[in-house]
């Protein structure tokens, strides 16, 4: 009879189980889902005319970024190695990293029991017209003996908790965290990729204001010797006044633009030095490798590649792959939750009866199970923010992947019309250099004017400035393309 009053029982309080789930379930909201949909081309829109641009094979990948070959400056190397050691924002994003792998270390250890040992005391006066007082007093009467009063409670023991993690939420959440870490690891190699871009740009722009003082200075050279030969050209009658005046005037304006370029100078070394995490000092340097270096000509592959070598992309996948389980999380919110309860240890209302074995061993067992019914408003908005989340990152990642692709073909395009840019611009100066020769020799000789001279050696001045501010340009352009097919964190 006992058997079947059991068996009764049970039936309706697993098929109440089984209907609320089946409500729960009813009840989700919908939401929305979103997979990544780009399509990469199979090569780069440009590429330079003598870039091995691979098709097929093992050239599929792009070959390994190094920096030696990119960048053969062995002082620009030295300042991308304190940078990487220095730079307090690399410093920061480490202790970032740091807290991602100790929420890692939480999230492994809520699905875990938990355990925990102490001692309780607690006391109790009761009124004598209460419940509680009307037993006292009766206890009195039957026993024979007097109640304590005020009734003292000690207990000394082990409690223990354990959520089952059914429907797997915590597990999830243990790896969303884990995802979320790797994730932070590869921005830090991005922010290095940066840090190292940005050291050699400002590293070039660096050479380009030496050459360019030094080109003024040259200049100035030049015209200053123009002005003894005018000069003792009037002692002799054959010139005047003026073209000295001209040649003067001409030379304190070039005085004036390298003041202004030796400021540029230290605040460029200045802005260098921060990058590198110390305090303003010279920058050793080799101003002439600006002009004298040959360019790389790098073996860029297909822009599938890109997926292996960018930290950009792969932090992008890290974190939609984050999102996406996010959203098993929270669904898993509206599901029964399962928690078992258990504690054992010695109970007393004396400290002489605290040990007492077996009279004081208090122990209990429990089990409960609660699942969210009405009121879910907070469970349905961390739902929804969780698929927004997603959403945002599958468009993130495609936004991600469309700009690697469209910064590698910016950087190949570039590289290749600067080139032509200073190929062009060689032989001009070349020209005017020979103008501003023959010029000099006809004014000399008195066959030619002072202001061919003065405007031959102002046009060969601008073309020289240009000359090298191009170069900066491809040389910034190259850090470009190395720094958009993810180099630099490598360093």
């Amino acid at each position: 009879m006992m058997t079947n009053f059991v068996k009764f029982t049970k039936r309706p309080l697993w098929v109440a189980m089984a209907s609320a789930l089946l409500v729960q379930a009813c009840a989700i909201p919908v939401i929305d889902r979103k997979s990544p949909d780009v399509t990469l081309p199979d090569t780069y829109s440009t590429a330079l005319d003598n870039t091995a641009v691979a098709t097929h094979g093992e050239d599929s990948v792009a070959l390994p970024i190094n920096w030696a070959d990119w960048f053969n400056d062995p002082y620009l190397s030295e300042l991308v190695q304190t940078a990487i050691s220095n730079n307090q924002e690399v410093a920061i994003l480490l202790q970032r990293i740091n807290m991602a792998a100790n929420e890692v270390y939480a999230r492994e250890g809520e699905y875990l029991p938990r355990l925990s040992a102490g001692i309780a005391v607690d006391t109790e006066k009761v009124g004598e017209f209460t419940r509680d007082g009307a037993v006292e007093e009766q206890l009195d009467i039957k026993e024979g003996k007097a109640f304590p009063d005020p009734l003292a409670n000690l207990q000394l023991g082990l409690n223990a908790s354990w959520e089952i993690d059914i429907w797997h939420k915590l597990r999830d959440a243990s790896k969303v965290a884990s995802l979320e870490y790797f994730a932070s690891i590869e921005g830090q190699k991005f922010f290095v990729t940066q840090l190292v871009a940005e050291v050699s740009r400002c590293y070039y722009e660096l050479l380009a204001l030496d050459n360019k003082l030094a080109n003024l200075d040259s200049t100035i050279q030049v015209q200053q010797n123009v002005i003894k030969t005018i000069s003792a050209l009037k002692q002799y009658g054959r010139s005047s006044s003026l073209p000295i005046a001209r040649f003067t005037a001409e030379v304190r304006k070039n005085e004036s633009e390298r003041f202004l370029i030796e400021q540029e100078i230290v605040e460029k070394e200045n802005t260098l030095n921060l990058l590198l995490g110390r305090a303003p000092q010279p920058i050793d340097r080799n101003s002439d490798a600006l002009l004298t270096t040959d360019i790389y000509t790098p073996a860029v592959g297909m822009p599938s590649a890109l997926l292996a070598n960018r930290s950009d992309i792969k932090q992008a996948e890290l974190a939609l792959a984050a999102a996406n389980l996010n959203i098993d999380v929270a669904k898993a919110n509206f599901y029964p939750s399962l928690e078992l309860k258990a504690g054992v240890g010695l109970a007393s209302f004396d400290t002489r009866y605290l040990f007492n074995v077996p009279e004081s061993l208090a122990y209990s067992l429990s089990a409960d199970i609660f699942a969210p019914l009405i009121n879910r408003r907070a469970i349905e908005a961390v739902y929804k923010n969780a698929s927004a989340e997603q959403v945002q990152a599958a468009y993130e990642y495609e936004l991600t992947l469309l700009r690697a692709v469209a910064e590698v073909s910016n950087s190949l395009s570039k590289l290749n019309q600067l080139e032509k840019s200073v190929e062009a611009k060689s032989l001009q100066i070349s020209s005017l250099e020979e103008s501003v020769t023959v010029a000099n020799k006809l004014f000399a000789s008195a066959h030619g004017e002072y202001l061919e001279v003065l405007l031959a050696q102002r046009e060969a001045l601008e073309a020289r400035s240009e000359l090298i501010e191009t170069r900066q340009q491809q040389m910034a352009a190259l850090v470009d393309l190395y720094q958009a097919l993810g180099g630099g964190w490598q360093s």
